[in-house]
Parts: C-alpha cells; sequence; structure tokens
C-alpha cells in the first residue's frame, strides 16, 4: 500500500506538475467566472516556474543531501561485498530497443564496475527490481547484470535483488540475501543526495553498510548561489531535490529510515 499511496503522491507534489496543476485551476476558475482568485493562482504558478526554473533554490537544497557522506576508501583495504542500488538506468527504453540504455545517475553503474575491479573477492549484489505503475518495464538488476557482464565483470560474481519497488525494500531485501557478518565491511553505491536516505533505510534494517556516493550534481557550497539558464534544468533539479527531502521525512514518520537527516 506505501508504494501506490506514494507513487500517487509524488505524481502531484513534485513541483513541475504541482505547478502545471495550478496553472490550469487558475485558468478554469478564470473562465468560470473567479477571475481575481484565477489570476491570483496564474500569478503564484508563473513565478513559481521562474523560480523554480532559474534561481539557485535547487542546488541551494541539493547541496546538504550530497555532501552528507563523504566518501572515505576502506581503512582496512578489505571489502565483503558492495551493493548497487538501482537508477542509473531506462529500464523502459531499454525494453523496446532491446539495449540497455543510461540515464543521468549512470555514474553508479561505472562507480560500482570500478570497485568491483579493485576488490576482485568481494560479494556483488544489485539491488532493484521494478519501479513503475503505469508503464511494465523490466527489473533494472537484471538489466545492469547484463551491461556490467559486457563491461567485463564475471557474471558468476553478480548476485540479484531484483524484487524492490523502493529505497527500503532495497535495504531489507539486500540484507537479507548478504547475511551480512559484523565484523565486514560493506560498501554501499548509489547517488551522493540519495545516500542520506539510502544508508537511514540500511540502518533501519539492520545492515551496517559504509556509504560511497556517486553521482554528484553539485560542486559543493559554491553552487548554493549558481543560478541555472535553462529553466527545464533548474526544474528538473527541484523535482530531484524535492523527492529526496520529502522522502527523508516520510520514511522518518512511517519508521523506515532510523532519523529525519541520518548523520555518517
Amino acid at each position: 500500500m506505501f508504494f501506490y499511496v506514494a507513487k500517487i503522491g509524488w505524481f502531484v507534489a513534485q513541483p513541475s506538475n504541482a505547478l502545471v496543476i495550478g496553472l490550469v485551476i487558475g485558468f478554469v476558475l478564470m473562465l468560470a467566472g473567479m477571475r481575481r482568485f484565477g489570476r491570483v493562482l496564474v500569478g503564484l504558478a508563473v513565478v513559481g516556474f521562474l523560480v523554480a526554473g532559474f534561481s539557485p533554490l535547487a542546488n541551494a537544497l541539493l547541496q546538504p543531501l550530497e555532501d552528507r557522506f563523504a566518501r572515505v576508501e576502506p581503512a582496512s583495504g578489505e571489502v565483503a561485498g558492495i551493493v548497487l542500488l538501482g537508477g542509473g538506468l531506462e529500464t523502459i527504453v531499454t525494453t523496446t530497443r532491446g539495449v540497455p540504455a543510461l540515464n543521468e545517475a549512470a555514474d553508479r553503474l561505472t562507480t560500482f564496475a570500478a570497485l568491483a575491479r579493485r576488490y576482485p573477492q568481494a560479494r556483488l549484489i544489485l539491488s532493484g527490481g521494478s519501479g513503475g505503475l503505469v508503464y511494465r518495464d523490466l527489473d533494472e538488476s537484471g538489466v545492469a547484470e547484463d551491461l556490467l557482464a559486457s563491461l567485463g565483470i564475471d557474471p558468476d560474481r553478480l548476485e540479484l535483488e531484483s524484487v524492490s519497488r523502493d529505497t527500503f525494500e532495497n535495504a531489507v531485501n539486500s540484507r537479507e540475501l548478504a547475511d551480512p557478518q559484523p565484523d565486514e565491511t560493506w560498501l554501499l553505491v548509489t547517488s551522493a543526495f540519495h545516500m542520506p536516505r539510502s544508508v537511514g533505510c540500511f540502518r533501519k534494517a539492520g545492515f551496517d553498510v559504509q556509504a560511497y556516493p556517486t553521482d554528484y550534481r553539485t560542486r559543493g557550497p559554491e553552487d548554493r548561489t549558481r543560478p541555472f539558464y535553462s529553466a527545464s534544468d533548474g526544474m528538473r533539479r527541484l523535482d530531484i531535490v524535492t523527492r529526496e527531502w520529502l522522502g527523508l521525512f516520510v520514511y522518518a514518520m512511517t519508521g523506515r529510515t532510523d532519523s529525519v537527516f541520518p548523520h555518517p
């Protein structure tokens, strides 16, 4: 039930959709004779688009997430296993084209492949099923397996967790598959902005992992005041960061993470 409520709620709550909905409602109210209220709603939507598209708001919200967990190499140099969270593949395009299609989070896969080569004895877990609500697509771990094998990673090393639909399920199912021991070091690979929520979920699931963030979108604190020169870029990034902050609060309230903003 949580999965479906979250998907539907996010469709309405994400800034780009919410602003479009507000704009449409404003025009409908104006046509229905409620011109004053309609104009106010349309005006707010237009201002919202300008702020979301061009201002540094998205970067200001994203940078604290990305810098929450620094990338730290394992102290002992020994790694028992590496867990890769899905999100770097366009499975719907892959379904129709027949070849793995990467998206803007593809750094997750390249980082994972590099770590797999660096630690040849480490177990490799690919965690990610199909998160689609409307479209039926492939499970992401299966696509990732094919792609990594084509890049020279021994497919016999790859362990698939292909039923997860969200980050909390990633954590619970990965722990069950990995069965980690207290003295083992496990690396978790995902986008830097997604790492706080991911680590919180893994801790809640009883899986102690060491963060290995990748897919950075900002340079650091200096980007907090950097505006966007393309409104579509700003809007897209605001959608991403809003989803992450909302996810942190909702996951904390529903007991899926150990805190609102998990710390290193």
